[in-house]
């Protein structure tokens, strides 16, 4: 149910990009319109997610370490997994955002009939980190190819990695590489959420809508590009116009176009109030963004407020008399 209620909410919003593609007097709606609203949603819900976030207390230091604290000089520290400085806090960030590297530990827990009754039986769990890389960098670099449409001229970097990205060129246009590796790994993520018992028992709508959309858009776009022609220098005049904020709507775009940009349009709005989120939230996280010194520093709660101490010498003095009377002793006679 979860799973239908997410694919139809997607089915809804092609059916009203389909009706906007092909209704010529809702293509400045469809084109300047609501590309403007979205992009003003993601960056004003952006900054309100992660100025929210920054505006938490957050009392005391509480880093994951899965590595030796500095102490004794003859221990060897460990000083990426457990950093005493700001360089490693970044040298272990970036690993975090590049690579995965908390994931790529990550182990799976089964339960399983063994000699004497059931054991817990512990995996390894290396594809959902490999998924998760081929997608997140597949998508990093879509993003980025698609700058070409926003530049003039295109900057020299943006053209070595179409050219990289479109290196296996068999026929015209060229075949990218992360056009194959997105639909491969967010069909695996999905089917994921479905075969695996336990992450399909937590999984919620939340889970599902953005990875029908990212599908939806993943599709239309390669529609868009092998199947389906538009009109690129149309194209690149509609997304300079854009960028400049000197919108002008071309003649003759195609369809396919305005239903891509409208599943785009609706992800980058849906984004700040989604999960999608974590794209910003891993630097916010305190569990990964301190320095562990916890034995080094001592760290007093800034947040305290003033209290009205009142000591058990104090109460004793205010209430010895019915103390003694009541039979309960006293230090002081």
């Amino acid at each position: 149910m979860k799973v239908l209620f997410s694919f139809l909410a997607v089915i809804l919003i092609i059916l009203v990009a389909t009706m906007g593609a092909f209704i010529t007097n809702l293509h400045y709606v469809f084109g300047i319109i609501i590309p403007y609203l979205a992009f003003a949603m993601f960056v004003g819900g952006f900054i309100y997610r992660v100025i929210k976030w920054g505006r938490s207390p957050v009392p005391f230091r509480i880093p994951t370490t899965i590595g030796q604290q500095k102490s004794l000089p003859w221990i060897k520290q460990n000083k990426i997994e457990n950093p005493t400085s700001a360089f490693g806090v970044i040298v272990r960030m970036a690993m975090e955002v590049l690579f995965f590297r908390s994931l790529f530990r990550n182990t799976k827990t089964e339960l399983r009939e063994g000699q004497n009754g059931p054991e817990l039986a512990y995996g390894s769990a290396k594809w959902l980190w490999l998924g998760s890389l081929f997608f997140h960098w597949s998508f990093l670099i879509i993003i980025v190819r698609h700058l070409r449409f926003f530049l003039e001229p295109i900057p020299f970097a943006i053209q070595a990695l179409e050219s990289v990205d479109g290196i296996l060129q068999i026929g015209l246009p060229a075949i990218y590489l992360t056009d194959a590796f997105i639909l491969v790994a967010i069909t695996y993520l999905f089917l994921r959420r479905i075969v695996v018992p336990q992450v399909r028992y937590i999984s919620l709508p939340a889970d599902f809508f953005p990875l029908f959309m990212i599908m939806s858009i993943a599709i239309s776009g390669i529609l868009m590009r092998y199947f389906y022609k538009v009109d690129l220098v149309a194209v690149k005049q509609l997304a300079i116009g854009l960028a400049t904020f000197q919108p002008v709507l071309p003649p003759g775009i195609g369809p396919m176009f305005y239903i891509h940009i409208f599943l785009v349009s609706v992800l980058f709005a849906y984004f700040p109030t989604s999960k999608l989120m974590h794209m910003g939230g891993i630097f916010m996280s305190p569990t990964r963004n301190m320095i562990s010194n916890n034995r080094m520093v001592r760290h007093i709660n800034p947040w305290n407020p003033e209290v009205k101490v009142h000591t058990y010498e104090q109460y004793e003095d205010e209430f010895r008399a019915k103390m003694k009377k009541a039979g309960i002793p006293v230090e002081k006679e």
